[in-house]
């Protein structure tokens, strides 16, 4: 097979809209800002990746601008000229040269293995060793902060057969303010619509420790990092009837080991940027899996090539057992893609063409990119 070498590499923000304010513990976001990557091949053949956070750096080192300066000068730098078809290798190149970074080397990742699906006419689920389920269950994470709204949008999604998940994002205000928010939803839905909560690293081990049963009385399947350290949520595990799941905590392959190797976690959330890539990610469900922890395909609110991508991976896991929160383009006004993807019945379902099987629209996308498109042709020397 001929190479094909990678020419030059295109970097953009772009800033987007949302449906509403999406309150966290830690910022409350009024819009979304991808920064999309696009890797020009030699044979002809481009690949679109994605890089996103949420609420900018609120949530953790990297932004959608600190991700486009480390692609700028750093990685495009270190690819231009290589071989475009060995990812792994490419990406284990770039691991050498610069440290840490994951969503940005999530991204370039992505692009490069939308490329090479495309050129070999397969889906990225192929690349990864192929899928075992079409279609993904998506939740849908309630976060308004008013109660009744977040009620009223329940039963929108319910009737529509969008979703019947539903995570509440929970601890930027007082406990007991929070535990009744929760009770409240779930009298409404009932037995229509299960619910968990995301407190994000707010709370205390004590307050944890106090509030956990309640989130329980209530009927709260699940709760997503309560506390801030691997230790303070090793010492809550199997203290409580409702599972307990690592996500901030879990930032790639040896972070997932040593979780799994204290017992501190029922449940891991995979997310393709947090682990530093696709195939940084298959690595932590590998880990999952053999220490008996169950998986949950997580989101940063990505958009649509990030989503797809993380789609594309979970279609691949043996178990998916927490089903998934690939809602972020929902989230957002803007329909950037060609053709929509498919949200029925309460599930996405996997994109089956070349590549990630999605298409930029460019018109859109051209109306809310901020001026500056970088582009990099040249090798560092």
């Amino acid at each position: 097979m001929t190479t094909a070498t990678i020419e030059r590499i295109e970097t953009r923000l772009v800033d987007l809209p949302t449906i509403r304010p999406h309150k966290l513990s830690v910022a409350t976001m009024y819009g979304q800002t991808l920064m999309l990557v696009k890797v020009f091949c030699s044979d002809g053949v481009v690949g679109m990746g994605e890089g996103t956070t949420i609420a900018g750096m609120a949530y953790g080192p990297e932004s959608p601008e600190s991700m486009k300066l480390a692609i700028d000068a750093y990685l495009a730098p270190a690819v231009i000229g290589r071989d475009a078809t060995r990812v792994q290798a490419l990406m284990a190149h770039v691991g050498k040269l610069v440290k840490l970074n994951h969503f940005a080397k999530s991204a370039l990742e992505t692009a490069l293995l939308d490329a090479q699906g495309k050129r070999h006419g397969m889906a990225v689920s192929e690349l990864l060793g192929g899928r075992r389920r079409e279609r993904l269950p998506v939740a849908w994470t309630l976060a308004s902060g008013d109660t009744a709204k977040d009620i009223a949008e329940a039963e929108r999604m319910l009737d529509a057969r969008r979703h019947r998940i539903f995570k509440l994002k929970i601890g930027a205000k007082d406990i007991r303010q929070d535990i009744g928010h929760v009770a409240q939803i779930k009298r409404a839905l009932g037995e229509r619509g299960s619910v968990r909560v995301d407190v994000n690293m707010a709370w205390s081990e004590t307050q944890a420790a106090w509030a956990i049963p309640a989130l329980a009385d209530a009927g709260c399947e699940l709760v997503e990092q309560p506390v801030a350290s691997a230790a303070a949520l090793a010492r809550l595990m199997r203290r409580f009837p409702v599972a307990l799941m690592a996500d901030e905590i879990l930032q790639g392959p040896e972070s997932a080991f040593d979780i799994a190797q204290c017992h501190g976690a029922d449940v891991f959330a995979i997310k393709i940027e947090q682990s530093g890539g696709v195939f940084a990610a298959q690595r932590v469900a590998a880990v999952a899996d053999a220490a008996g922890i169950e998986l949950y395909g997580g989101t940063m609110l990505e958009g649509a090539f990030s989503t797809v991508a993380s789609a594309h991976l979970f279609s691949t896991f043996a178990n998916l057992q927490w089903g998934t929160e690939l809602f972020g383009p929902l989230l957002i006004t803007e329909e950037i893609l060609t053709r929509p993807l498919d949200y029925s019945d309460f599930e996405l379902t996997v994109p089956d063409g070349p590549g990630l099987g999605i298409e930029l629209d460019e018109a859109v996308i051209k109306r809310f990119t901020r001026e500056g498109l970088i582009k990099v042709t040249r090798a560092a020397r």
